[in-house]
């Protein structure tokens, strides 16, 4: 035995370690924001002059991006919210991050707007489809789409095929009501304008076949297009744990193909960090499948949002300022590094950051957004950001370790990133030591 290993450790050796685990964010303003003159600053109140270099150096390895079908047809008011996403942006955006040396994750919104489990309004080039023509659409949508990003340069390594798909996509139409001030936050208020609205939710058994049909052709593309990028299927139920459980259920009988159960968490629309933890030793104990936190947030400054404006009164656990967030961001992290289905971690808005803008000829959104990393009156990088690394900093968070041919000492040590040292490390950790992790 001693031979034989001794023998394979002689023609192999590590060159990298590949993580199982990303941590980001979603950045799908990040053009806008550059093009207006945001202006980034360090930790330390240095000047930012890549910000994906930037957070790449804090740790990050992948970036998000939204996408949908024609944001021209999105309302004024969404627009304002940051409905702008179209395929020729995403392309852009979507190969900065690839060239940045991140991975990429696309979130398709298949529609002209924000698509969440309150409204998944079919584009306005769809309505007049029935079922099996929007079968055949969206799968023409997704190839075309993913190859346009093949093409760019920015072939997605995850693919999101929906957003919050929790009851279903594609349903009827949303006629805008009003848009409703409070203050400086304005809301738009639908009313449900098809009577089949409600039944087209895939929570619905008459709807499920309409559903499962659509999530089908939608994968079935990606596998075409992207064959080495992840599926990832994303509802937002965390309280939820029975429905949760029903609908990835239903989705494993009906053999819909995905490999990522993708989870929003929002302490304040979501619960307790206890929730979180249950849905996901729920989904861990059910499921042979990983699991990634694609949207999650938290303010540091107490402001009116972006769409909705909580009470003070209703935050929970943390208080809405720098070091609150900073908090919260810990107690998030140690509780996901003990769940080892847990692969992923990514803060949404990660970017929103209203410092250098000029308000008056250019500006990105109609309202302020807390919660992001940056802080919108200094434009300095709130201390949170220097926590999500530590998402990595599991010793699960290693997948494969790629060799090649030797060129180095046989009996290296190496630090979970890849780099060698100079001779046996000094400081206690997990290390990498002929082809095995090693505790110090």
């Amino acid at each position: 035995m001693k031979k034989t290993l001794l023998t394979l450790i002689t023609l192999i050796a590590i060159t990298t370690v590949s993580a199982q685990k990303y941590v980001g964010g979603d950045i799908s303003l990040l053009t806008k924001y550059e093009a207006n003159g945001a202006k980034y600053f360090d930790l330390n109140g240095n000047s930012i002059t890549d910000l994906l270099t930037f957070l790449k150096n804090q740790g990050l390895n992948s970036m998000r991006v939204r996408l949908f079908v024609d944001p021209n047809n999105a309302t004024r008011a969404e627009k304002g919210q940051g409905v702008c996403q179209d395929i020729e942006f995403v392309k852009t955006l979507g190969k900065k991050i690839k060239d940045a040396g991140l991975s990429f994750m696309l979130d398709f919104h298949y529609s002209d707007t924000w698509a969440d489990p309150s409204k998944q309004w079919t584009p306005k080039d769809w309505e007049t489809m029935n079922n099996d023509q929007l079968y055949t659409k969206i799968y023409e949508y997704t190839k075309d789409c993913l190859k346009a990003l093949k093409d760019a340069g920015a072939a997605p390594d995850f693919i999101q095929t929906g957003n919050e798909i929790s009851y279903g996509m594609l349903y009827g139409k949303g006629i805008i009501i009003e848009d409703v001030y409070e203050g400086n936050n304005r809301y738009t208020t639908y009313k449900e304008s098809d009577p089949s609205y409600k039944k087209v939710y895939a929570g619905e058994s008459a709807n499920w076949a309409r559903f499962i049909n659509l999530l089908k052709h939608a994968g079935n593309a990606c596998r075409e297009m992207c064959p080495n990028a992840k599926i990832i299927l994303h509802t937002e139920r965390v309280p939820n744990t029975n429905y949760l459980n029903t609908y990835y259920n239903l989705l494993k009988n009906e053999g819909v193909d995905f490999d990522i159960i993708g989870l929003s968490y929002y302490p304040y629309h979501h619960g307790t960090l206890a929730n979180l933890n249950n849905a996901l030793n729920i989904l861990e104990t059910n499921f042979d499948k990983d699991i990634m936190i694609v949207e999650t947030g938290y303010y540091h400054a107490y402001y009116p949002t972006t769409g909705v404006k909580y009470p003070k009164s209703t935050f929970p656990s943390w208080p809405d300022t720098e070091t609150g967030q900073q908090q919260f961001t810990k107690d998030l992290i140690e509780q996901l590094n003990n769940h080892t289905k847990v692969k992923g971690l990514y803060w949404w808005f990660l970017e929103a950051n209203e410092y250098g803008l000029d308000w008056s000829t250019k500006r990105v959104t109609d309202s302020w957004y807390n919660a992001s990393l940056f802080d919108n009156n200094t434009g300095k990088a709130m201390s949170s950001i220097n926590e999500l690394k530590n998402f990595l900093d599991d010793p699960s968070g290693i997948e494969t370790i790629n060799r090649e041919p030797l060129t180095v000492n046989q009996h290296a040590w190496y630090t979970l990133d890849g780099r060698k040292l100079n001779g046996q490390p000094s400081t206690k950790g997990l290390y990498i030591h002929n082809g095995k992790k090693i505790i110090k």
